[in-house]
C-alpha cells in the first residue's frame, strides 16, 4: 500500500467545497484533508449529514480566520415533502408517510412572504447544540429526553420555487445558526400540513459559493476594517510590543493590518494593543 504524504508545513489555503449529501461534514473535511495532503484544516458551519452544498474549508494558518469573515446571510434551497413525519425532520428519522391534501400554491407564496422577520423557535433535538456539554443529537439518538431553550433567527428573504404536490420547493437566506429544518416546521403549522425536508441545499455563506474549490484570497473575506501602520514592519515579524501612537486608528476594536507578505489582526483597548493573529502569511 502507498505511504500518503502530508506537507510537513501546513499550506495556507481558503476554498469552498461542495459537500454530498449523507455524509457528516467532519467525515467529508478528512477526505479534503487527503485531497490536498494537508492535515491542518478546518470548515465553518455544520451541515447536516442529509444536507449538500457550500462549505468553507481553510487549511494552515487560515483556519484561525473563520470569526472574521463575511459568512451572513446563508442562503439555502429546500424541499418539503408534505405528509411525512419525521423526529428530525428530515428524511433520517422517518416515522410515517401519508397522503396529504393539495394545498393551494398562493396559500404556499403568502406563508412563505410571512416568514421575512426575525423568527424564535425550538431547534431541532436532532442538532449540534450543546445541552450540558453534550450534543443534543447525541442524546436524541440515545433515546434520552431533550429540551432546547427558543433561538432567534432572522429571515432575510424567502423565494418560491416550486409545488409539486406533494413536494414544496423554495430558497431561504437567513442568519448564521439558523435551522432550515425548523424553519419548514414553522411554515407547514402556519399552512395547517405535516411534512419534512427531503432535501437542503446551501447555495452560499455570505460572500462565499462554491466555486470547483478554487483558491480563494482571504483578504477579500474579511469583515474587519484595515488601518496602516507607521512604525517598523520588523515589529510585527517578531511579535514585538505595538505602540498606539503608531497606528492611524486609536478607538477601541479589532483592526487589519496589512503588509506586503503578511497580514495581522489586533486588538486596541484603552490604546492597548494586542495581538489577535499574528504574521499570517499571503
Amino acid at each position: 500500500m502507498q505511504k500518503r504524504i502530508y506537507n510537513k508545513e501546513a499550506l495556507n489555503k481558503l476554498i469552498v467545497v461542495n459537500k454530498p449529501m449523507f455524509m457528516s461534514s467532519n467525515s467529508y473535511l478528512n477526505r479534503i484533508k487527503r485531497k490536498y495532503k494537508n492535515k491542518k484544516a478546518g470548515f465553518s458551519g455544520t451541515l447536516d449529514p442529509f444536507a449538500k452544498g457550500c462549505l468553507i474549508v481553510a487549511f494552515g494558518q487560515y483556519s484561525k480566520l473563520f470569526q472574521f469573515f463575511k459568512k451572513t446571510p446563508k442562503t439555502y434551497r429546500a424541499v418539503i415533502w408534505l405528509g411525512t413525519v419525521s423526529e428530525s425532520f428530515d428524511i433520517e428519522n422517518v416515522t410515517s408517510i401519508k397522503e396529504h391534501s393539495k394545498l393551494k400554491t398562493d396559500d404556499i407564496k403568502k406563508e412563505l412572504n410571512n416568514l421575512q422577520r426575525e423568527i424564535e423557535y425550538y431547534p431541532p433535538k436532532f442538532s449540534a447544540k450543546k445541552i450540558d456539554g453534550e450534543r443534543a443529537y447525541k442524546l436524541a439518538r440515545e433515546g434520552k429526553e431533550v429540551e432546547l431553550k427558543k433561538s432567534t433567527m432572522k429571515v432575510f428573504s424567502t423565494k418560491f420555487i416550486s409545488y409539486n404536490h406533494p413536494f414544496i420547493t423554495f430558497e431561504s437566506s437567513v442568519s448564521e445558526g439558523s435551522y432550515i429544518r425548523s424553519l419548514a416546521q414553522i411554515l407547514l403549522e402556519n399552512l395547517s400540513s405535516t411534512g419534512t425536508l427531503s432535501y437542503l441545499n446551501r447555495l452560499n455563506e455570505g460572500e462565499f459559493f462554491y466555486q470547483n474549490e478554487k483558491d480563494l484570497n482571504p483578504l477579500d473575506y474579511l469583515d474587519i476594517k484595515q488601518i496602516n501602520y507607521k512604525g517598523e514592519k520588523s515589529y510585527f515579524e517578531q511579535g514585538k510590543k505595538i505602540l498606539c501612537e503608531y497606528l492611524d486608528e486609536k478607538e477601541d476594536g479589532k483592526y487589519l493590518v496589512k503588509f506586503d507578505d503578511f497580514f495581522s489582526i489586533i486588538e486596541i483597548n484603552n490604546c492597548e494593543v494586542k495581538y489577535i493573529l499574528n504574521k499570517v502569511m499571503i
